[in-house]
């Protein structure tokens, strides 16, 4: 027992300082997602080991004080979101905000057929802006009702897992399907006019995981270049989609800081959108990035309806004039100069 809880416990302390290595190799980035899991697993080994044999030798010391390093690493990565942090996107304050709206994201996952779950889903919640991932040509025909409920939309479904739709009750502008990095990786841009005649840009991405022969050098050129696009457009910006990242890793936050933009799980919760079908494995793909001008009023996490991510529906309210209430994220020259060099290596590719 005392030699499998030493070699399981390595096994978690390698897991929880290798992430630290800046670099887009899959089998380093992929161990970004289960800090919460890897945190769980070295309290139970800790606990264990400290109730069953304690620490009386050198060895012993050194083992138990790694543990409770990694899983204070572990926890500085992910306690932003958790209520013993202070709240990053403000709430809006006025009692009848005129320029509202909602923002439903969903990966439907390609293989699911429940349609009609999720079109009920769509009913209820009646989002005026619905962004769905994974579409292929069959979800386009089966939810093709949607096209009398959204006068404006912007459709690239695909099968390959990567097709994106995009509906909306406002006036669309500029609309683009771009394929900023790879083929067959759509994002979509466009600028979002609301009914009192304010406008921001839209930006929709679904760069692909972390996997067996995939590192994330294209993820994290795809992200960059659109959190440059974010920070430099006259409009303020929101930036939505399936990430395939969580919201603790660096690049995540690297993305933060080079858009300016505000997370609003920041002190409220994980509001964990992946895997809908493995309750203990669950991480937040599913984001929603906008500019300090947005003010929160709700935030939730959808039920699910046979997808393997959850949707997740959010309702902003767009008031420029608090914007500077806000202390939004800043890249320093170090981290602005990461960041070129990543966008360099992509474009060099």
């Amino acid at each position: 027992m005392k030699l499998a809880l030493e070699v399981f416990g390595s096994i978690m302390i390698v897991f929880s300082f290798l992430p630290l290595i800046k670099s887009t190799y899959w089998w380093i980035r992929v161990l970004d997602f289960p800090r919460p899991q890897i945190a769980f697993f070295l309290v139970v080994i800790l606990g264990s080991y400290l109730y069953l044999y304690g620490a009386t030798t050198l060895p012993e010391k050194i083992f138990l004080f790694l543990l409770g390093l990694a899983l204070v690493n572990e926890v500085l990565h992910f306690y932003k979101f958790t209520i013993l942090y202070p709240v990053e996107a403000l709430r809006s304050n006025l009692k009848a905000p005129k320029n509202t709206f909602s923002i439903m994201i969903s990966n439907v996952r390609m293989s699911n057929i429940h349609y009609n779950r999720f079109l009920k889903l769509v009913r209820e919640n009646d989002p005026d802006i619905l962004l769905i991932n994974e579409p292929d040509h069959k979800w386009a025909q089966e939810i093709s009702e949607l096209d009398t409920v959204y006068a404006f939309s912007i459709k690239c479904p695909l099968e390959n897992t990567y097709g994106m739709m995009f509906y909306s009750k406002f006036k669309l502008l500029n609309e683009e399907i771009r394929f900023l990095v790879e083929e067959g990786i759509p994002s979509f841009y466009a600028i979002v006019e609301l009914p009192t005649g304010k406008m921001f840009d839209f930006y929709t991405v679904h760069p692909q995981p972390p996997h067996i022969d995939k590192n994330t050098d294209t993820r994290e050129g795809e992200l960059l270049q659109v959190a440059r696009m974010a920070k430099a457009s006259r409009y303020a910006s929101i930036v939505a989609g399936d990430l395939n990242d969580v919201a603790w890793s660096h690049s995540t936050n690297l993305f933060r800081k080079i858009s300016g933009l505000l997370d609003p799980r920041i002190g409220r919760g994980f509001y964990n959108t992946y895997n809908a079908l493995i309750p203990f494995f669950r991480y937040s793909l599913d984001h929603i990035f906008y500019d300090p001008a947005f003010r929160l009023i709700r935030l939730k996490r959808l039920r699910g309806f046979g997808s393997d991510h959850f949707p997740i529906l959010i309702r902003l309210s767009y008031e420029p004039q608090e914007a500077d209430e806000h202390d939004p994220p800043k890249a320093n020259s170090e981290e602005k100069a990461e960041a070129q060099e990543l966008i360099e290596n992509v474009k060099e590719n």
